[in-house]
């Protein structure tokens, strides 16, 4: 096949890339400890942003405040040993590997 023969639509494909709204890519690294307002973690999930927390004390107690928010807007929470992974809508963390 010659490469005049590729027919390709570049505005069909510019149709199917990432919507801006959907997360922005970058990570937040913290520690949840109760030291840092809910609604800062739910403003950051809500801009796009992936959180990797620490867990100091108990994970149900700690997230509880903004847990409901975050999967409200269609973001998820992932514990993973001693770690929170929050994600924003259209984030999916594979937990298949586990």
């Amino acid at each position: 096949m010659a490469v005049t023969d590729f027919d390709l639509d570049l505005r069909a494909a510019e149709e199917q890339l990432d919507d801006e709204d959907e997360g922005s890519g970058d990570v937040t690294l913290g520690i949840l400890d109760g030291s840092t307002d809910p609604g800062e973690w739910v403003s950051l999930v809500a801009d796009g942003r992936t959180l990797l927390l620490a867990v100091d004390g108990d994970l149900n107690a700690l997230a509880a405040p903004f847990a409901r928010d975050v999967s409200e807007m269609g973001g998820t929470l992932t514990h993973f040993r001693d770690k929170l992974v929050v994600t924003p809508p259209g984030v999916d963390v594979d937990t298949s590997r586990l």
